[in-house]
C-alpha cells in the first residue's frame, strides 16, 4: 500500500520556499524590540542589572471550539478536558447555532442549567469557564442560514424581524462578555437555507444590523474551505468570497475580519489528489496574501487535519501537516488567529447524537481532533503545545554592565524580574505591534 506521507510531498517539494517565508515573517510579523532603562527611586542610573524575562502569554490567538464542555461521559474526562484545552488555548469558540439555542421560540438556551443538547454547551457555562482561565470567548455565529430554527422560517419579512429579535436579545446579553462575533457563515452553501437567504442584500443587511447592536465588538465574516481555498476556486481578487466581502465592504458592510475554515473532510482513498493543492506552500501563501489586500485581519476559523486512525504512521503524518500550516500562518502578518476546530476524536459532528464516539459516523470518519476518544494526547496536540509554549515563547535571562537593556521578543504579555544592588523587583508589560517598546523600571 502507498505509505500516506506521500500526502506530505508538497511541502517538501516546496520546502525552501515555506522554510523562508516562515522565518522571515515570524522575524517580522511577530517579534519587537523591548529597550529597558534602569533607575534608582532618585532616577540616577542603575547599572549591573540582572533580568529574567518571562513571557506569560500570546498575542496570537491560538484556540479550538468549546463544545464539548461537560458534554464528555464522566466527571473525570470534563476535568480532563477543561485543563488539557485551559492549558493549550487562549482562545475558544462558543456555540451559538440558532436552531439549537432557541429550538423553541421565546425559550433561548442561555442559562448553565439549561436542557442539554450534544456538543451545544450554554453559552453562559463557557463564558464561566473561559473567565476561570483567562480565555477569550468567540461567537459562532449570528446568522448562519443553515441553522436556522423551523419555527424562524417564512417569509423575507418575518425572518428578518425574528433575526433581528435574536441579535438584539444576544447583543443585550453578551456584547459586553464575547469580544468577537461571526456574523455570517457558509453563504455559498446548497444546503437547504431560508427565503432570506436568497436575497442579495443577506450579507450586507447582517452585518449593518450587527454593527448597529455591537458596535464596540469585532465582527467577521466565515466560509467554508473550498471556497476559500480550492485551487479550482481561486482566482486572486476574481474569486467569489473574495468579491463577495469586497462588495459588501462598497456597500457599507463593516467587516472587521475574515474567517477561513480549514477542513480537509477528503476520505483517505482521496487525499492524495484532494488535498495537494491545499498543502501547496506557494498556494497557500497567495491566498493569505491575496485576502490581505483587503486591508482586514484573516483568521483561520476551523482547521480539521485528518489521521484517519489512530496508527502511529497515521498521527505523526497529521502532525507535520500541522505543523506545516501552524508555522505558516503564524509567519503571515494578515494572520490573527488559528483555531483547530474539534479536539477530541469521536465527539465530532454527526448527524444523529447516537454517532458520538462512533469513527465511522459523520465528521468522526477522519480522526481529525488532537486528542485521541480517551482524551489522550496525539503527537498533532504535543506540536500546537510546544510551538507556543517552546518555539514561539521569550523567556530570557540577561545581564547587563550600564543602566540599559534590549532584547527581541514575541508579542505578548511579559514580567520582568530585575535585580541590582541586591535588591529585586518585579514588573508586567505588554509587547505588542502598536505599543511603546521603551520601558523604565525603578529599583
Amino acid at each position: 500500500m502507498e505509505s500516506r506521507r506521500n500526502v506530505l510531498k508538497p511541502f517538501e517539494e516546496k520546502r525552501s520556499y515555506m522554510e523562508d517565508r516562515i522565518s522571515s515573517g515570524i522575524e517580522s510579523a511577530r517579534k519587537g524590540f523591548v529597550l529597558l532603562d534602569f533607575i534608582d527611586e532618585n532616577k540616577r542610573p542603575v547599572t549591573g542589572v540582572k533580568v529574567k524575562v518571562t513571557q506569560k502569554s500570546h498575542d496570537f490567538k491560538n484556540g479550538a471550539n468549546l463544545f464539548l464542555l461537560d458534554e464528555l461521559p464522566s466527571a473525570e474526562e470534563n476535568e480532563r478536558y477543561k485543563a488539557l484545552f485551559a492549558g493549550v488555548f487562549n482562545i475558544a469558540t462558543l456555540p451559538f447555532y440558532w436552531d439549537t439555542l432557541e429550538p423553541e421560540q421565546g425559550r433561548p438556551r442561555f442559562a448553565k442549567e439549561s436542557p442539554r443538547i450534544y456538543r451545544r454547551p450554554a453559552p453562559d457555562l463557557c463564558l464561566e469557564f473561559c473567565k476561570k482561565h483567562g480565555i477569550e470567548p468567540k461567537a459562532h455565529c449570528l446568522n448562519y442560514a443553515g441553522h436556522t430554527p423551523r419555527w424562524a422560517k417564512g417569509t423575507v419579512d418575518w425572518e428578518k424581524r425574528c433575526l433581528a429579535k435574536r441579535f438584539r436579545e444576544l447583543a443585550e446579553r453578551y456584547a459586553d462578555k464575547i469580544p468577537m462575533w461571526e456574523v455570517t457563515n457558509e453563504t455559498f452553501a446548497r444546503y437547504p437555507q431560508t427565503n432570506f437567504y436568497a436575497q442579495p442584500d443577506f450579507v450586507e443587511w447582517s452585518f449593518k444590523l450587527a454593527e448597529n447592536l455591537f458596535p464596540a465588538n469585532r465582527l467577521i465574516i466565515n466560509d467554508s474551505t473550498p471556497n476559500v481555498w480550492s485551487v479550482d476556486k481561486f482566482r486572486r481578487t476574481r474569486t467569489p468570497y473574495f468579491m463577495q466581502i469586497e462588495r459588501a465592504m462598497l456597500k457599507g458592510a463593516r467587516i472587521d475580519g475574515i474567517g477561513m475554515q480549514f477542513h480537509m473532510f477528503y476520505h483517505r482513498e482521496d487525499e492524495l489528489a484532494s488535498t495537494a493543492g491545499y498543502y501547496d506552500p506557494e498556494h497557500f501563501m497567495n491566498v493569505l496574501d491575496t485576502y490581505a489586500a483587503l486591508g482586514l485581519p484573516l483568521h483561520v476559523t476551523e482547521m480539521t487535519i485528518p489521521a484517519y486512525s489512530a496508527a502511529s504512521e497515521d498521527e505523526a503524518v497529521q502532525a507535520e501537516i500541522v505543523r506545516n500550516l501552524y508555522r505558516m500562518l503564524f509567519s503571515h502578518p494578515a494572520v490573527e488567529g488559528i483555531i483547530y476546530w474539534n479536539t477530541a476524536d469521536g465527539y465530532a459532528y454527526v448527524r444523529e447524537t447516537a454517532g458520538a464516539g462512533d469513527m465511522s459516523a459523520g465528521e468522526n470518519y477522519y480522526y481529525g481532533g488532537l486528542l485521541r476518544h480517551d482524551l489522550s494526547v496525539k503527537p498533532a496536540w504535543n506540536v500546537i503545545r510546544d510551538l507556543f509554549a517552546k518555539e514561539w515563547r521569550t523567556d530570557l535571562e540577561l545581564h547587563t554592565d550600564t543602566d540599559r537593556l534590549s532584547f527581541r521578543g514575541f508579542f505578548g504579555h511579559y514580567e520582568f524580574e530585575v535585580t541590582a544592588n541586591g535588591k529585586t523587583v518585579k514588573q508586567e508589560f505588554h509587547l505588542g505591534k502598536d505599543l511603546p517598546t521603551y520601558l523604565t523600571i525603578t529599583i
